[in-house]
């Protein structure tokens, strides 16, 4: 997943590029009669319809460069004709990345600029010429 609404998933035997840029977004949500986080929300919490998974499927596949007559083609062939359980993960990957994408660092991995210098323990105002905050006039 990145920023720009775009993954990799395995999808038809291979691994897939799927994007959901605002337009596709706003397709879903035409489509599912839903905000995109409400449809993730559904996907995620197992109160999903049909549409939810075939959808966000088709306007994965055209965000992320298929043309429109084989990403439904697609869709009927590998979505449609299939259980819905077995598309599930790839809509809810592809919605995911699509509304939330992925932050820019690692989780848990700290900002250089957000973190004090390497073995100082004093205080950035130690120095200061300003009377302490406590103190009044």
């Amino acid at each position: 997943m990145s920023r720009d609404g775009s993954c990799e998933v395995p999808f038809n035997g291979q691994l897939t590029f799927f994007r959901l840029a605002w337009r596709e977004l706003m397709k879903i949500q035409e489509a599912c009669d839903a905000g995109p986080y409400v449809v993730l929300d559904r996907l995620l919490t197992g109160r999903w319809k049909l549409e939810d998974i075939s959808e966000v499927i088709k306007w994965g596949l055209i965000g992320g460069g298929v043309d429109t007559k084989t990403a439904l083609n697609l869709v009927s062939s590998e979505v449609m004709s299939r259980p819905p359980l077995e598309s599930l993960v790839v809509a809810q990957r592809v919605l995911g990345a699509g509304v939330v994408g992925t932050p820019e660092e690692e989780v848990g991995k700290k900002s250089e600029a957000a973190s004090p210098e390497e073995g100082s323990d004093r205080s950035p105002t130690e120095n200061s010429d300003l009377p302490p905050s406590s103190e009044t006039e």
